[in-house]
């Protein structure tokens, strides 16, 4: 049966003669039966996520939350800040996780602008492990583009709450949400 490389989902290995594989049979313009959706069986494998690298945006992610929580427990931020980015980036990755879901089964799908939204009240962390783990709209540039547009504004935004006028902007607004 004549399969061909990018008919592997997961194409971080080249298959070999001994490997299981499970496919799909279509049929060409031209009468040919080949392969498609091609899958490896997993055979006694470690766990899905034992094949993940750890990328340069996750390590940037762990380490942004450490820095908030850092300026956090220092008094520079409140609370309140650091439960808004770990909150975000649960519902963020959720969401990520419900679309990547969707997108497969062939489902209603969450829109990019909610997704961006999402990113951008301080999910992104989240988001970017999600967008990693799932690998999903890790390919589409113009998503990605408004995606690394929305962290930094979050960031530009973390920034203005340290000058003199976005604290005052940021404990007017703590004032009226309390």
């Amino acid at each position: 049966m004549f399969i061909h490389i990018k008919s592997f989902s997961n194409r971080k290995r080249r298959p070999v003669v001994t490997d299981d594989v499970t496919y799909e049979l279509v049929t060409d313009q031209t009468g040919r039966v080949r392969a498609e959706k091609a899958l490896f069986v997993d055979s006694g494998s470690p766990t899905a996520f034992s094949n993940i690298k750890f990328p340069v945006s996750l390590f940037l992610s762990i380490i942004f939350i450490v820095f908030v929580a850092a300026l956090t427990f220092a008094g520079n931020l409140p609370y309140v800040v650091l439960g808004l980015y770990l909150g975000a980036s649960f519902v963020a990755f959720s969401a990520y996780a419900l679309d990547k879901s969707a997108a497969q089964n062939n489902k209603w799908r969450i829109q990019e602008r909610t997704l961006h939204l999402l990113d951008f009240i301080g999910g992104w962390p989240g988001a970017l492990v999600a967008q990693r783990l799932f690998r999903h709209k890790t390919k589409k540039q113009s998503f990605q583009i408004t995606f690394w547009a929305t962290v930094i504004l979050n960031c530009g935004v973390l920034i203005l709450m340290f000058t003199p006028q976005g604290a005052i902007i940021l404990h007017s607004i703590l004032k009226a949400v309390s």
